[in-house]
């Protein structure tokens, strides 16, 4: 059992973040912030796989100006991910969103930071304190002879310390790099200074089985650690696949359980079903379920089959041609191999119904 570090409590819109509360899983769309058509058709996209949290960028003034729109035809929070230029983080809260995004990095005079602050204090709107190891501070990376975790900590702190003392503590914060390692030890020694919630993420994980290898890894480890309020998995491409590896990622530790969790063994001489097939073809069936949460056990044989069959909503074992199904524990029927498939489906579409 996992035992999560204790943070406060954060509101970003109507969803909370820290003290005890669900690790929330968060995104970024990649589409053009100033079509709001396309930005908001892939934000409810987001929405359908079940992203809790979206992020958009603003690189301009226009871009900033679209987002009250945006926001009125979405259902999740809405955050402002702002570089560069203050005005912007002003702009964005008139237009209503619900965090704001700011780097230590790039917004750096002490009077431009106080005018945001005000704004957002009057708003009620939290702001993430987003620090990166490939945007810090110029005289952090000249102490620290180029990124490290402890600078990426500093400057950290050092934002944290401006708006501590004008009053403000709706405060989250991230210490990302797209090295694994100083990424952990970035957060582990963050986490030891403030209670404020983290946002995870190794950023520029990149693309395909090597992103998500690395944000599993980063993340992971963090959340098996009890750190972490929040997570986004940064991958090169459609943001929905992030959501979908999020998800995967906190129910591999049991953090959290949505849509379909399949088991399925890694295959060996005892098997006698076409067991890739049948996982393969029962996922792709399934991968639009949501709710109930399902765990779905495939196993070739009843070495292991048995026990991970009983711990299961829905389970197989399979033999000589044909599959024995499981419901809860309880055995329900034996099937020929060519109907193993719609008997799953079929349970797992009518589970509630269904339920011995």
């Amino acid at each position: 059992m996992i035992k999560r570090r204790p943070s406060r409590v954060v509101r970003v819109g109507g969803v909370p973040l820290g003290g005890g509360n669900p690790i929330r899983v968060q995104s970024m769309a990649n589409t053009d912030t100033r079509d709001v058509e396309a930005t908001v058709a892939q934000i409810k996209r987001l929405e359908l796989a079940g992203c809790e949290l979206v992020r958009v960028a603003v690189p301009d003034m226009e871009a900033a100006s679209r987002l009250g729109e945006i926001k009125r035809r979405i259902s999740i929070p809405l955050i402002a991910d702002i570089h560069y230029n203050y005005k912007l983080a002003l702009r964005a809260l008139a237009e209503g969103i619900d965090k704001l995004r700011l780097n230590p990095g790039n917004i750096t005079k002490r009077e431009q930071i106080e005018e945001i602050v005000h704004a957002a204090l009057d708003r009620g709107v939290p702001i993430r304190v987003g620090v990166n190891a490939g945007s810090l501070p110029q005289d952090i990376l000249v102490k620290y002879e180029g990124p490290t975790p402890e600078g990426l900590v500093e400057a950290a702190l050092r934002e944290i310390e401006i708006l501590e003392g004008l009053g403000f503590f709706e405060i989250v914060v991230s210490l990302k790099a797209s090295e694994v390692p100083m990424m952990v030890e970035a957060y582990r020694l963050f986490a030891k200074e403030r209670d404020y919630p983290l946002h995870l993420g190794v950023t520029e994980a990149g693309g395909g089985e090597a992103g998500i290898v690395k944000s599993a890894i980063g993340i992971g480890t963090l959340l098996g650690e009890g750190l972490g309020d929040t997570i986004r998995v940064s991958l090169t491409g459609d943001p929905v696949r992030e959501v979908e590896v999020a998800y995967e990622i906190l129910k591999a530790l049991g953090l959290r359980r949505r849509g379909v969790e399949i088991v399925s063994c890694p295959t060996c001489g005892r098997t006698q079903i076409n067991l890739e097939r049948i996982a393969n073809e029962v996922r792709e069936r399934l991968k639009e379920l949501v709710a109930p949460p399902i765990k779905i056990a495939l196993m070739g044989c009843a070495v292991n089959g048995l026990g991970e069959a009983g711990r299961a909503e829905i389970g197989l074992v399979g033999s000589r041609g044909a599959g024995t199904i499981y419901l809860r524990g309880k055995m329900v029927k034996r099937v020929p191999e060519a109907e193993i498939v719609e008997e799953i489906v079929a349970l797992a579409l009518d589970y509630e119904e269904a339920r011995p």
